[in-house]
């Protein structure tokens, strides 16, 4: 490499012949000496930082260790007659490395510029072409032209990959199936868009607050629950009264530390916007102390990525609530196991599993109930996932504890909660299986409506499902008589909901074969029976789930 001249001011900014300082580094790359003493004389005396060679070679390897110090030329300056390749050839070689893509290319060249030579250079990725001697000001205007349009084509290519980020934040954003999900989401999509750790946090209804971190943020323990109250009694100060996006920023004493890294306080630089009915808020943060600042156009995105979360919050958050309404609902409804009644001659177990907490509440419900003629039970399940589901469920339970009042055939039963559920509910179907026991005989009488039959685990060792099928509830079709068999001392009946065993894609009949496989293999006991079935089939089910298991005290 060619030693250039210096002017003794550190690399990267250096001071030109008058006095003032420069911004930008050109590579000269010169066949000659007297080319390359020329050329930094003329680029120092307009301002510009040189870094000559003599050969492609030479400026392959300028710039490998440049690139690896991130410190780069803004332009280079290449001659088209170089001693060990053509200035076209290294300049494809250039644009071929992507980390070299965008350092614009101006050739030059003694005399006049042919058509080829020029043709030739645009088509390599240059971007013009000099005809040396030149005047200075010249040099220096298509120097300076270069520089400009590549930092417009990086700007533009910054814009571009910024937006297509916030894109794809916003698709995260959309498919977030809670306010968990929904926060998680927006902290990586923030931390994305500013490339420094994120915490988002969505307040919700009762300051209840979900938060988010990304990824980027050391894996070590959270803040305790004291610096999420004081992050709630915070936003909430901020968001009084406000509408639309607010951005600003808290210093460290008032922001608890630790959300971005474990134990380090920061100050906190927010961007934070209600919900539309002002009931919740979304907030966007992200460190300021030992991060470079957000520039107003990262601001902006922000802004809109807040914008979004907002907009996504607001149905998660009143769909929980209205989660959490049908579910105290229907546990409000449904019997504790230690208050069942008291029902001489059976021993009951049962239990309920409401399913994931991103899934809708549905209508699954059982029933053990004495009537005239013995001790009637009850599995069943409103078709649907919602309020109005939990709602019917609970009407359909006290129907039934009036009807059995002076009614014990359960084919009876199953037309009556048939009439009832047409007049006032049309349209709504269910399931229901319904068992009378007499306990002194041991006599069972099933009417099934579009229910999974009762599965008979005998004291032998084997297993059947009764043979009791009939129409659901709701189309008022006719229900046939009662399905009658007798059960045995020490026989257990059990009596489940298809959210049990029920997968996508998996055929019900093999779903219930494995059912009654494991029933078999469970150990003596009603409890037994029903937690050897729940740890069998009951994780991660997309249903809630309702069991009974019974057997004869005799």
């Amino acid at each position: 490499m060619h030693p250039v001249c210096s002017t003794g001011e550190p690399e990267g900014r250096q001071m030109n012949v008058n006095g003032t300082r420069t911004d930008t580094t050109v590579l000269v790359v010169d066949r000659t000496a007297a080319g390359r003493f020329a050329l930094g004389v003329v680029l120092r005396r307009a301002g510009h930082q040189v870094v000559a060679v003599g050969s492609g070679h030479e400026a392959l390897v300028e710039l490998d260790v440049r690139r690896r110090k991130g410190t780069l030329p803004d332009v280079a300056l290449v001659d088209v007659e170089l001693p060990d390749m053509s200035g076209f050839e290294l300049c494809r070689r250039l644009k071929a490395r992507p980390h070299m893509a965008g350092l614009p290319v101006v050739h030059f060249s003694a005399g006049e510029v042919a058509p080829g030579d020029r043709g030739e250079g645009l088509e390599a990725g240059g971007e013009a072409h000099l005809a040396m001697p030149a005047e200075p000001e010249e040099i220096d205007a298509v120097v300076r032209a270069a520089v400009r349009a590549a930092r417009l084509r990086a700007d533009d290519q910054a814009v571009a990959r910024r937006l297509s980020l916030l894109s794809e934040a916003i698709v995260g954003i959309q498919a977030a199936r809670s306010p968990q999900e929904l926060a998680e989401a927006a902290a990586e999509g923030t931390a994305r868009l500013t490339g420094s750790p994120a915490a988002v946090f969505v307040l919700g209804p009762d300051d209840v607050l979900h938060r988010g971190t990304s990824r980027n943020r050391t894996s070590l323990a959270l803040p305790d629950q004291g610096a999420h109250q004081a992050v709630v009694a915070l936003l909430r100060r901020l968001a009084h009264g406000q509408a639309g996006v607010r951005i600003t920023s808290v210093p460290a004493p008032l922001w608890p530390a630790g959300f971005f890294r474990p134990g380090v306080p920061h100050d906190a630089r927010l961007v934070l916007i209600p919900t539309q009915d002002g009931t919740s808020a979304v907030c966007l943060a992200t460190p300021t102390r030992g991060v470079r600042r957000v520039d107003p156009e990262t601001e902006s995105l922000l802004a809109r990525l807040a914008q979004a979360t907002a907009l996504a919050a607001e149905p998660l958050l009143m769909y929980q609530v209205e989660r959490h309404v049908a579910l105290t609902l229907q546990h409000s409804f449904l019997p504790r196991p230690h208050r069942l009644p008291e029902l001489p001659g059976v021993d009951v177990a049962v239990r309920y599993v409401p399913a994931s907490r991103e899934t809708e509440i549905g209508g699954d419900f059982y029933a053990a109930l004495r009537t005239g003629e013995g001790v009637l039970v009850a599995v069943g399940d409103v078709v649907g996932h919602s309020l109005d589901a939990a709602t019917v469920m609970v009407e359909i339970r006290h129907a039934l504890r009036a009807y059995c009042v002076d009614e014990s055939d359960p084919a009876v039963l199953a037309e009556r909660l048939d009439r009832m559920l047409r007049l006032y509910h049309p349209g709504v179907t269910a399931t229901v299986c319904l068992v009378l026991i007499d306990p002194g005989t041991g006599r069972t009488r099933i009417a099934n409506a579009g229910h999974i039959p009762p599965l008979i685990v005998r004291d032998t060792g084997g297993a059947e499902y009764a043979k009791a099928a009939g129409p659901l509830l709701g189309p008022g079709l006719p229900h046939p008589p009662p399905t009658e068999l007798f059960l045995e001392p020490g026989d257990r009946l059990l009596l489940v909901t298809d959210g049990l065993i029920e997968t996508r894609g998996t055929d019900l009949a093999v779903s219930m074969e494995h059912l009654r496989a494991a029933a078999i293999g469970a150990m003596p006991g009603l409890d037994a029976l029903c937690d050897t079935l729940l740890t069998s089939f009951g994780h991660e089910r997309e249903d809630d789930i309702a069991m009974l298991a019974l057997r004869l005290t005799n």
